[in-house]
Parts: structure tokens; sequence; C-alpha cells
């Protein structure tokens, strides 16, 4: 007497993992496309091919001197470990001071002296870079002041409103309690 046995019934969750695995795959390789225009638009912000920032503040005299100024991105300033709060700006000097201006300091507040003057800007004249410290009990309304220094010596400063300069800046000094 031979014993026949039956084939066991294939699971109803191993039934629909092979009539749906492709599907699954190909919704797993979509899903990142849907990330890739934020990517792009960041990658070309960084690149410069799209200006100096999200938020171009515009041509400011400094002096003889002038300079294009931008909020890299249009967001609340980040955390960034012991530094505290720190805003990202650019920067592009005028193409007629390029060879006068030693260097470009940007800072909150009136700097009592070129050693006080702020962060330096770095990177090329046609596109710098600094990262500014905003403590979180800034006044909102307080100032950016920038200092631009020649090679001659001279030292010029010019000041302009910080909600000018970041409007998201000052909605979040608000936020955080910030005095008006």
């Amino acid at each position: 007497m031979s014993k026949t046995t039956a084939a066991p019934q294939p699971s109803r969750l191993n039934v629909l993992w092979h009539k749906w695995r492709f599907h699954l795959n190909i919704l797993l390789l979509l899903i990142p496309l849907g990330f890739m225009p934020k990517y792009f638009t960041n990658a070309a912000l960084i690149r410069g091919d799209t200006g100096l920032g999200e938020h171009e503040i515009g041509e400011i005299q400094v002096g003889p001197w002038s300079l294009r100024l931008a909020e890299l991105r249009d967001e609340a300033p980040r955390r960034d470990g012991a530094t505290g709060h720190v805003k990202a700006f650019n920067a592009a000097l005028c193409d007629a001071c390029i060879e006068q201006v030693k260097a470009t300091y940007l800072r909150i507040g009136k700097p009592r002296s070129l050693r006080a003057a702020g962060v330096i800007f770095f990177g090329t004249p046609y596109r710098m870079g600094a990262s500014l410290p905003v403590p979180e009990k800034t006044q909102a309304d307080a100032e950016l002041w920038i200092t631009m220094e020649g090679w001659d010596g001279a030292m010029h400063q010019a000041a302009i409103p910080l909600s000018q300069a970041s409007p998201a800046t000052i909605a979040w000094l608000n936020k955080q309690g910030g005095k008006p």
C-alpha cells in the first residue's frame, strides 16, 4: 500500500507576494523620484546657478564700495553645536571694488572695533559665504552691520535692519521670546 500525500497549499501571503512583488519593486524605485526636485533645487542654490540665495536683499553701499547680500535659505537659524544658532548669508562684491577690498565682515549689532567686526566672509569675491551667530535674545529691531576693510587700511561700515535682511530670523526671534 502506498500512501499518497497531497501537495501543501501555498499560504495566502505567499500568493500575494508572488502576485504583487513586481509592483512593489516599481513603487520602491518611484518613491525617491518624489524627492529629486528639492535635491536639484538645493544643488543649484549651493552652486550659485540660481543667484546668491533664496532671499536676495540687493545692493548695499558700504562707503565707496558695494556688495550684493542674500540670505542663503529663507528659514529660521539652525542650531550648530556649541556655536548656538547660526544663519547663512552670501555676498558678492561689486566688480569695481574686488581689487580694493581685503576683507568683509558681518555682525548683528554695531561692532566696537575691527577686532570685533563679526564673522568674516570666505570664498571668492563673486560668491562669499558667512555663518552668522544669532543669539536667542536678539532684539527684533536689531541691525545687521557690514564692515569692509580695504588693502589700503580703510574701513567702512553700513547697517541694514535685520528685518530686511532676514524676515525668517525675525519670526524665529519672536517665537523664541525676543523683545520687540
